[in-house]
């Protein structure tokens, strides 16, 4: 009987799953993607280096992206702290663009969206190397937009093609994309992407077509001032 009791014993333990193994980070499961090792490995140093000669830790507690369409750029700011400024990291450029200046309001308007998102899914996968999904419609593209198919599938990606998404190139993307593993791996599910029609200006903003005065430029003036207040650069 006694012999029984122990051989139950060890097959009770055999079926058990192991409390020991832990569960994987976020990194760890981005890391079985062959372009995502690929990323570390060619961008890892060059995003420490970038870092360093900022001063800022690396990687840093938290990062913000801030896309101007009429530039032609994405800006990446990174922070170490809750408590201190955002500082300016690097500036890539975005290669081609769909549409004109001004919001995404419907599906197949090939518009790029404007306003504030989330990236909020990775895609290591890509048709176009590697994407970050930008969370459109927000709050304010559900009012303005339409009812009916406001449109989505916006990302942030790879390659040189855009039908309403934000290329930075390969080589772009790869530095972004493994910058945010490494900042959403650590504890910030925050990673927010900020997209402008054009910079601000002492003049109002600086995109053709967006007059002084009108409606449509005080509209682009408080949202440029709030994501300056943000950065703390006012």
């Amino acid at each position: 009987m006694k012999s029984a009791k122990i051989t139950l014993s060890v097959l009770l333990f055999l079926t058990i799953p192991s409390g020991a193994e832990e569960p994987k980070s976020f990194r760890d499961m981005q890391w079985k993607y062959p372009r995502v090792r690929t990323a570390s490995k060619e961008k890892g140093e060059a995003l420490r280096q970038r870092f360093k000669e900022k001063g800022l830790a690396y990687p840093p507690r938290a990062i913000l992206l801030r896309a101007f369409k009429q530039e032609a750029v994405l800006e990446l700011w990174a922070t170490e702290a809750s408590d201190k400024p955002y500082v300016l990291v690097h500036e890539y450029r975005i290669c081609t663009s769909s549409g004109t200046l001004g919001p995404k309001r419907r599906f197949g308007d090939v518009q790029v969206p404007e306003g504030f998102y989330e990236l909020d899914w990775f895609n290591p996968q890509s048709n176009f190397y590697l994407s970050l999904h930008i969370n459109y419609p927000n709050a304010s593209d559900r009012i303005l937009g339409s009812h009916q198919n406001p449109g989505g599938d916006i990302f942030l990606h790879g390659n040189c093609a855009s039908i309403g998404c934000i290329p930075i190139t390969d080589d772009g993307i790869k530095e972004v994309y493994w910058l945010a593993v490494l900042v959403h791996n650590q504890n910030d599910q925050h990673l927010p992407i900020e997209i402008f029609p054009a910079r601000l200006t002492d003049h109002g903003p600086r995109a053709e077509g967006i007059g002084g005065g009108s409606s449509q430029s005080a509209g682009v003036d408080r949202i440029l001032e709030q994501s300056q207040r943000r950065l703390r650069l006012l």
